[in-house]
């Protein structure tokens, strides 16, 4: 069912229509079309360029003459047409208007042209009217609220796809909106935290790549280590050049070979004192004692002996050069030993804050090694100094070498390791940014596969992947259906083409002209111009006198168009499909029995069959619309049931160069004559109690409408007098004094004649209300007359026994 029509620009005399803003009720809502709709506007006013947008949905397309017009008509179920979707969309649709007579009755502009056939069912061929009846049978209703059938499955079908969609759409959707605020949201989102993650401009469809890249199985996640070395890193500055290390050259091997040399050496055992040789404690005190006493005393200070010279000599045999020179080697290798310690310990000492985060894991165990290597190298010079004193103070005997571990490889391997590590780090300055990039971009990765677990991203997943299959399954049982659907209309089309009847067609147009119009001086035949009789090529022609007619007047070309259109709606392609039909003032030309005769047949044919879903009637003629307020507002259906359709009234209304539609207003509704009306308004004055600022127009007016009222009464009671002091009295019986009052008021209030000083006093409201009373008791002596005046205008009748 069409709703509204949205909204219309730069089409015909619209400019700029819309709706909601204009077609609104007295209460201000917006009043939408509904089963049946009477538009009435005068000539000009914009009423048939509403039908050419209702046929341009027939047709498919919409005058390019236009120029560059738009339009939207919205429907139920929030389905919207548009000139662009003119070729698209479903709508069955049925339109007369002049365009509508000028395609199909082309002998109007054209007299040697004919009218366009049509075929109807014919009467023959039983068996494929009963496959025909079993088809449709199987296809079922297709009336909104009524469907039966395939297209009560079709409808289930819709409304299993709807549920589908919208449960996958709104998981969808849940899901999109969660990642879009994990992509841009201010409070979570990657893109407010570029410090850390590095790309500012951020987006969902970069969240979904890098979703992507973690859901990959081969995919590394960072652990909490490297998140910290990362973390670190992203905050790193370039650093100052690291001091360059030399690393010392090492000896330890010359020196134990020289310690070796020096702790094995033998010295010669001629000349001993054996006592000194065989204690070596007693040797070196001998010998210190020796270089306290030479020259110094002649007496020992120990035992205060004197020492011979001979003594002295056995000492001095004893104490010879060679274990001299043994003893000042060893100490100078002592020295050479020391000197090596030192040279070691003051060699490196790891700083971790010269490198870059990158490097102090590897600083950290680099460090722990030298020491570890140092402190052994330590160990093993220890030992060799061990070695050297062990000799030193035992210098005549020869030791055994004790070989050290050699951990000068290991600590110059160090160094080295050092040393790279150093170049790494300065090698490192050039490329951190392009680190610092790639370790936020690990964070960005572990940020997203964390965000995923938190949101339950693969069982959310999951779900949407089932919510799709179910709804591609309701698509696809929808989209069997619909095929189904189409292929047995295809078949009904098929065989009802095989029923076509032109002859028919024919039939019912001259039906409509013989018995609604009493027209039998025209008439249409169907004429074969195939080149056999079987072959079909028919066409209509208009006959008079029993020869095709020519200038037929406008009043005849009405009269035919209009039947041809209601009996076209029983053709194969219309006949029970129930379509939108909007008529176009259809009594151009008529005269008033004829204006009665289309109401008549519209009624009949149209609005009591039921042949429509929606019934669209315009005029500019106010007889006309007179007839078409009694259009009945229900019908019977196929089971015979009742079906109540609404009624609703619109104008067309034209200011200048603009059109606009509105809800017609109540005096051009709710009356159907200005009898009504005039009676409606003395009622009313003589039903109010006071006179207030809503309905001082009732008094104000009455003379007028008083006046006017006895006109029109009087003259059908009195046709050959009209509105008389007379007949006046007659009206209002033997009691003069009413008929007296009402004529002071119809003339000196209504037309202010002889006293032109009334004019500026006040009304006088008790003689207006009287006077309207005395009219009104008057007419209820005719109960018939006035229960039928009083019903016209919405009034209820009081009688003895209750109200009417």
């Amino acid at each position: 069912m069409l709703k509204k029509i949205q909204h219309i620009k730069n089409l015909g005399v619209f400019k700029d229509f819309s709706w909601d803003s204009e077609v609104k009720n007295k209460g201000g809502a917006v009043q939408n079309f509904v089963g049946i709709n009477i538009i009435y506007g005068r000539n000009y006013s914009g009423k048939t360029t509403l039908s050419r947008i209702a046929r341009a949905l027939e047709t498919g397309a919409l005058s390019d003459k236009y120029g560059s017009p738009s339009f939207q008509l919205e429907f139920s179920g929030n389905s919207d047409v548009t000139l662009t979707t003119l070729s698209t969309h479903d709508k069955n649709i049925r339109v007369f208007n002049e365009d509508f007579i000028r395609e199909n009755l082309r002998f109007i502009t054209n007299p040697d042209d004919s009218i366009e056939p049509f075929a109807i069912l014919g009467d023959d061929n039983n068996k494929i009217e009963k496959d025909i009846e079993a088809l449709e049978e199987e296809l079922g209703s297709n009336v909104e609220g009524q469907e039966t059938g395939l297209f009560a499955d079709k409808k289930q079908a819709a409304v299993a796809y709807e549920n589908t969609f919208s449960f996958h759409k709104k998981a969808n959707d849940s899901l999109e909106k969660r990642l879009g605020d994990k992509a841009t949201n201010k409070d979570i989102g990657i893109k407010y935290r570029p410090e850390r993650f590095g790309d500012q401009n951020y987006t969902i469809t970069k969240l979904k790549t890098d979703i992507k890249m973690v859901s990959d199985p081969g995919f590394q996640l960072l652990n909490s280590e490297q998140v910290g070395e990362y973390e670190k890193l992203i905050h790193e500055k370039v650093l100052p050049a690291i001091p360059r290390f030399s690393s010392p050259k090492l000896s330890f091997l010359s020196l134990a070979q020289q310690v070796e040399t020096l702790i094995t050496k033998r010295i010669s055992e001629s000349d001993k004192i054996q006592a000194l040789v065989k204690d070596a404690v007693l040797n070196r005190w001998v010998n210190e004692g020796r270089t306290h006493h030479r020259n110094k005393h002649e007496k020992c200070a120990f035992c205060d002996n004197e020492i011979s010279a001979k003594r002295w000599g056995e000492l001095d045999k004893h104490f010879d050069e060679e274990s001299g020179l043994l003893e000042k080697s060893i100490d100078v290798l002592l020295a050479k030993v020391d000197t090596e310690e030192k040279t070691v310990n003051a060699a490196l000492t790891i700083d971790q804050s010269v490198f870059y985060s990158k490097f102090h894991s590897q600083l950290t165990a680099l460090d722990s090694r030298l020491k570890a290597a140092t402190k052994n190298y330590q160990l093993a010079l220890n030992n060799l100094t061990k070695q050297l004193k062990a000799r030193k103070d035992d210098i005549l005997n020869a030791k055994k070498y004790e070989s050290p571990v050699d951990c000068a490889e290991t600590l110059t391997q160090i160094w080295q390791e050092y040393s790279d590590l150093c170049s790494q780090s300065e090698l490192f300055s050039s490329s951190l940014a392009e680190e610092q990039t790639k370790a936020k971009a690990d964070l960005r990765l572990k940020e997203v596969a964390d965000y995923l677990l938190t949101i339950d991203y693969q069982p959310q997943l999951d779900s949407i992947e089932t919510l799709k299959h179910k709804n591609d399954e309701a698509l696809k049982a929808q989209t069997t259906i619909n095929e189904d659907i189409t292929k047995k209309q295809a078949q009904v089309t098929a065989k009802k083409g095989e029923l076509n009847d032109e002859e028919k067609g024919v039939k019912k147009v001259n039906e409509y002209l013989n018995n609604f119009f009493g027209h039998q001086f025209l008439t249409l035949e169907a004429k074969n111009e195939g080149p056999t009789q079987d072959s079909k090529r028919i066409r209509f022609e208009v006959i008079r006198d029993g020869k095709k007619a020519y200038h037929l007047s406008e009043g005849e070309c009405s009269l035919l168009a209009f039947c041809y259109f209601l009996a076209k709606l029983d053709d194969v392609a219309t006949k029970d499909s129930k379509p939108i039909i909007w008529i176009d003032d259809p009594i151009s030309s008529l005269d008033g029995n004829h204006i009665f005769f289309i109401y008549s047949l519209l009624n009949a044919e149209v609005v009591e069959k039921g042949k429509f879903a929606q019934l669209f009637v315009s005029t500019h003629n106010l007889d006309f619309l007179k007839y078409l307020k009694k259009l009945k507002d229900n019908y019977l259906n196929a089971e015979g049931k009742k079906v109540n359709c609404q009624k609703a009234y619109f104008v067309v209304v034209r200011q200048d160069k603009k059109s606009t539609l509105q809800v017609m207003p109540s005096y051009l509704k709710e009356y159907v004559t200005e009898f009504n009306y005039l009676f409606h308004q003395i009622h009313k004055c003589a039903s109010l109690d006071a006179i207030d600022d809503d309905n001082y127009t009732t008094f104000y007016n009455f003379a007028n409408n008083a006046r006017k009222f006895f006109e029109i009464y009087l003259y059908y009671k009195y046709p050959d007098q009209g509105m008389t002091p007379g007949t006046l009295g007659s009206f209002f019986g033997e009691d003069s004094i009413p008929a007296v009052l009402t004529d002071r008021i119809n003339n000196e209030y209504s037309h202010l004649s002889g006293v032109f000083e009334r004019g500026a006093s006040p009304i006088e409201v008790p003689e207006m209300q009287t006077a309207a009373r005395q009219i009104i008791e008057r007419l209820k002596q005719d109960r018939d007359q006035f229960t039928s005046l009083m019903k016209s205008v919405g009034e209820a009748v009081e009688v003895e026994t209750g109200v009417v």
